[in-house]
This record gives C-alpha cells, structure tokens and sequence, in this order.
C-alpha cells in the first residue's frame, strides 16, 4: 500500500529557480502528496523589514524592498519558465504586498495583525513558483499525477494570538477532510504554504519565526500522514553543530523524546515544535538535504535500535539567568506559585530552574523577554539579580539521570569552565548547564570529544 508523505522545504532548499526545481525532483523521487514550502531564502526578512520601514521611514524605502522581493520573485518565475496564469497569481500577491504596506505606511502604525498579513506573502508566493516547478517535473517524468496550489489557510486553523499563533488540531483535521478528501487517491501532489493559518473568521495568522516544520507537522497529523519529511540544506541531524565541531558525525536515528530535547536545547535542525504532532500521531519524521537527497538523513521514531548514554549535544546562546532570593522563601509554600503566575501573567517562558532554600534561578531563552516591568513585579516578592551572556550547554541521550558517574566525567571533562547552574533529574534523556557565553563552544567540543569520538 503506498506511503502518505508529506514533505516540507525550508527556505535554502527555496533559494532560487534551480534549487526550487531540485527540491521538486525530490518531491517526486519521494512520491510525496502534499508539499509544504517556505518562503524563498530571505524574504521573510525582506518581509519583515518591509513593515517596519513602512512604520517608521518613507515610502520610497518601501518601494525599494517591494521590488526586491518582485524583482526576485518574477526572476525565479521567467527561470522556471511559469505559465501566464502563474504570472497572474504572483502579480495579484505583489498587489496585496503593495497595498498592505501603503496602508500600514499612511496609518504609520503596523500592528502584529498587519505584521503577519504581510509576512504571509513570503509562503504565499514562494508557493506559487513551486506548483508551478512541481507541475514542470511530473510532465517531464511522465507522471500521470498533477500539481494543485491550495492555500493553507483554508485548512490550517489557529487562535487569533497574531505572531505566533496556536494550531487548532481538531479543526485541521476535519478542515483536511473537508479540503482534501481525495488525498489519498495519489493522483494529485497538493502544495502549500507553511509558517501561517488562519482564525476561524478569516484573519491571516502566522505560527512564529520557523513555524513551517510546526506546520508541516500539524498537517501531516491533519491528513494522517504515513511519513513526514523535512528538507533543509544539511543531511540530517548531527551529533552537534558541525560549524563547533569539525569531527560531527550524522545520527542515523534518534528518537522522539531525544529529539525533542535537543531541538528545545538548541539543535537548529528541526523547529522544538515539530514534533509535537508527530508524537501524538507516532508519524517517523526523516530529516534530510535537497541538495543531497541520496544521503542517509535522519529517522526520527518512537523506538530505536539504539540508545547510547550520550546521542548529541547541543547549545543555546543568549541566555539569561534571574535569581530571586528572599527569606520567606524559608518553609513557606506558595512561592514558586507567586513566581511561576508572574512569569505566566507576562507570556513569558522559563527554560531551566533550579532552587536552594531562599533562592530560585530560572533561565529565559531572549533578553529582550526580560521587560522592566517584569523586573519589578518579580521584585516586589524578591531580590532580583540578572545575569546576561550566557550559553545553556546540553547532553542528550538516554538514563541519564540514573547513570552513577556521569556527573564526574561531565565536570573533569571541563574542569577549566566554571559552570554558573546545573539542571539535572527532571528528564532521564538530557543534563544541561550554563557557562559564559564565551566558554560555550570549548565545553561543547571538550565534550563531544569525550562522549562521541571516544565512544
């Protein structure tokens, strides 16, 4: 019985006529039956740069971005060579593009709803040139299926948070069974936007800055796919960043809670939400290069053959680390409540946590997070201190917390660095600590040394 996969391309693996061709070649070898897209490579930042220059600076400014983003976008089309319906499509998004931003521009005023309006038009359009790439390569191949553009939105539905916005799982589903109910024919390879929704009155909405796997995923879980695939630029997931560390070695498999751990502890890989959907619907996710796609990749599944102590590392840099110190912390309850209830009050997430008798340290994962009213309202329950430039070091990998000895290897390993906190025990599958920014790399190298080449 044949696979239902749906695969999504990264921005990269979008980067330009060729690469867009090579990622649907890949489509193809794959048998996908829905194809997710980012926008191009940079565009989202055009994007981005587009609203705040329309908020804040003249209108020829604008006009400069507009056609950066056009003049891009029309090359990629003239290169694939895109039909005159094709044409009209993308010159009806550059229109709204146009109009978004004149609007925003003469209200000087772009608000986060505005913001993901315009932000949209990266997918929307990058989607475009693909259908059409798509279309080009199964009549060259002789397939009998054909490309179908659908907008995402039509099924893809989320709460009104603009800017990063919450799938509404349950109507996905159904707005997936209502949309594509011949999916599973195999006749038709369905391609679409990632990163945005829509509210269930409409309005445009994106999922946040690399929500495009999230949303892959929430589709494959919407049409019950048999297998997810993300393409990027790199052959998988490796035991660390190769940029830290030249000997790397890719990882063949890994499992679901290893990868979200080292996803969540900063693997650039995958987005720390993809899995979530994949789990719930125990879809194997692989994990693999459009610009290499006969290379092994990445199998991401419930069970594995494997399960080393340590599997990788990660590292997650800009860290801040606030320590809330007060004696009536001493034998009293209800404290971390008044903590966790200010932190949650102001949308803020905490990573790492550790407490002592009349102190707690917490990490934020952004600095900017850390606002001076949150300082303040933290204050009136506690001493505040605030360290900044900081690294969250992280090994992932299996019985971590019930393997006697570890700890001693981890810190004779980097007994030049000091490290600032320790969590540890929460989960068996990671043990993560804070060094100064600086430190960061050596400990993750000394480490990978330790763990990985001399296993």
């Amino acid at each position: 019985m044949a696979q239902l996969i749906v695969s999504k391309f990264g921005g990269t693996s979008m980067g330009d006529a060729e690469c867009i061709l090579r990622s649907a070649e890949v489509a193809f070898r794959q048998n996908s039956s829905m194809v997710v897209v980012s926008a191009t490579s940079g565009t989202t930042n055009d994007l981005i740069s587009l609203g705040n220059k329309a908020e804040k600076s003249t209108w020829a400014e604008c006009e400069t971005i507009i056609k950066k983003i056009q003049d891009r976008h029309r090359k990629i089309a003239a290169d694939l060579n895109a039909d005159a319906n094709s044409v009209k499509k993308l010159e009806t998004l550059f229109e709204e593009m146009q109009s978004l931003a004149k609007g925003v521009h003469l209200l000087r005023d772009c608000s986060v709803k505005a913001m993901d309006a315009l932000m949209s038009l990266g997918e929307r359009t990058s989607s475009v040139l693909f259908a059409v790439a798509m279309a080009k390569v199964l009549k060259e191949r002789g397939s009998d299926k054909n490309a179908e553009l659908i907008d995402v939105r039509d099924v893809l539905k989320t709460d009104d948070l603009f800017g990063k916005a919450k799938p509404l799982t349950a109507l996905v589903a159904s707005h997936c069974q209502r949309h594509l109910p011949n999916i599973r024919s195999f006749k038709t390879v369905f391609v679409t936007q990632g990163y945005i929704g829509s509210t269930e009155e409409g309005m445009t909405t994106t999922l946040g800055r690399g929500g495009s796997d999230y949303s892959a995923a929430i589709l494959a879980e919407g049409v019950a796919a048999d297998v997810l695939e993300i393409w990027t630029d790199v052959a998988g997931i490796a035991t660390t960043d190769p940029r830290l560390c030249a000997k790397a070695k890719p990882i063949a498999e890994i499992s679901f809670k290893e990868a979200s751990e080292l996803a969540t502890f900063g693997a650039k890989v995958l987005h720390p939400a993809t899995l979530l959907p994949a789990i719930r619907k125990n879809i194997p996710v692989f994990v693999g290069s459009s610009f290499d796609a006969e290379a092994k990749g990445t199998w991401v599944r419930k069970e594995v053959e494997q399960h080393p102590l340590i599997r990788a590392m990660a590292i997650r840099k800009n860290q801040v680390l606030v320590t809330l110190s007060t004696p009536e912390m001493l034998h009293a309850h209800g404290f971390l409540f008044q903590i966790f209830k200010i932190f949650n009050d102001h949308k803020v997430s905490i990573d790492a946590i550790t407490t002592s008798e009349i102190s707690v340290s917490v990490t934020l994962d952004d600095s900017t997070l850390l606002n001076k009213k949150l300082i303040s309202d933290l204050s009136e329950i506690a001493d505040v201190q605030v360290e900044e430039n900081l690294s969250l070091v992280s090994l992932i990998g299996n019985n971590i917390n019930h393997t006697s000895g570890l700890g001693k290897e981890i810190f004779e390993t980097i007994s030049d660095i000091n490290v600032r906190m320790i969590c540890l025990g929460a989960s068996k599958h990671n043990f993560c600590f804070l060094v100064n920014e600086e430190h960061g790399p050596v400990a993750i190298q000394k480490l990978h040394h330790k763990f990985v080449e001399l296993a």
